[in-house]
């Protein structure tokens, strides 16, 4: 009887660790195998050189910007789209603003849709994941600097896709609050 007690505790205390660990789990899963819309890893940089740009395919990029509730920025794309050539290179602004008498860390997360967009969809330069503090009415501009590779064109799941969002969401950084980084971002 007793060591069946220990057992139901210790499996509803895994059960418990599991429950914490699975976003975070999930958030790396995603960015490892571009699944739920977040980007491949990284890009080549010798592709970014050499590639080609396929003129016959037009993808009109939307930009999107979402905070948490308890983000106190405000935060906007400075385009609402774009339209890129699959291997051309892009560049794109977000402007975030503290309204606030106070400094505020945030940091951000981004996906890509469709999802099966997000294995093509490349950032050379952007500011996810990285924290971003912004004095009492502080206003910057952020850069994202990223291409479609040319492989989307072929992809047969991606054939009628003509658009695609790529939405970034900023949380305000608290100490302790870590976002799994893909391996990636961390050169």
């Amino acid at each position: 009887m007793r060591s069946t007690l220990y057992y139901m505790t210790a499996a509803g205390i895994v059960t418990v660790g599991m429950s914490y660990a699975a976003v975070p789990l999930y958030r790396m899963f995603c960015q490892a195998y571009s699944y739920g819309g977040t980007t491949a890893q990284g890009h080549d940089g010798s592709k970014v050189e050499t590639m080609k740009s396929n003129k016959t395919r037009a993808i009109k990029v939307k930009f999107n910007a979402d905070k948490a509730s308890n983000m106190r920025w405000n935060f906007k794309p400075q385009q609402n789209e774009i339209t890129v050539y699959p291997g051309e290179t892009a560049l794109a602004f977000y402007t975030a603003r503290n309204p606030t008498d106070q400094s505020v860390v945030g940091i951000s997360t981004y996906n890509v849709i469709p999802f099966e967009a997000g294995q093509y969809f490349n950032k050379i330069q952007c500011f996810c994941f990285e924290e971003q503090m912004l004095n009492p009415q502080e206003q910057v501009d952020m850069p994202v600097f990223f291409y479609i590779d040319p492989e989307f064109a072929e992809d047969p799941y991606l054939e009628f896709c003509n658009e695609i969002i790529l939405s970034y969401t900023f949380f305000e950084a608290k100490p302790g609050l870590k976002f799994p980084v893909p391996q990636f971002a961390k050169r």
